[in-house]
């Protein structure tokens, strides 16, 4: 009786499932058999064979992941040159506050000219370079029908 009374509360250790997985089958393939279903596996993305062949077996969607290295790099380095464009303008507005607390209106105003250029030009290449990140996406991101 006081062994009954120790399993009703005892309440550690993880919890057994409703509907444990007990049932095991083997496969065994040859040499090509194996080199192919361990890409089938690589390109599905899943992490356990085993969910991979009951999904194979069940016909449930497998879904096949290609990464295109190139992309992936080309969207990296966008990334970085985006935030380091940003921090440019950070600038550029800290500078137009300086130039007006430290000098007089028509030196502030000489070398706001100065910066002015070299802000359209940084507008120039920045449409060049959204320019090319259309045309990159549309022949090569894009996925024609």
């Amino acid at each position: 009786m006081k062994e009954d009374k120790r399993q009703q509360f005892r309440k550690t250790g993880r919890r057994p499932k409703k509907d444990p997985a007990k049932i095991r089958y083997t496969i065994s393939f040859n040499e090509q058999e194996n080199a192919r279903f361990l890409a089938l596996f690589d390109q599905s993305g899943m992490k356990v064979k085993a969910h991979f062949i009951t999904s194979c077996i069940f016909e449930k969607t497998i879904r096949t992941i290609q990464i295109d290295k190139g992309t992936v790099d080309f969207y990296m380095r966008l990334t970085s040159f985006h935030s380091q464009f940003r921090s440019v303008g950070v600038n550029y507005n800290q500078i137009v506050k300086l130039l007006y607390k430290n000098f007089s209106e028509k030196k502030a105003a000489a070398f706001l000219y100065k910066l002015e250029r070299q802000t359209a030009e940084m507008a120039m290449l920045c449409q060049k370079i959204i320019q090319i990140s259309e045309e990159f996406e549309t022949k090569h991101l894009k996925k024609q029908p």
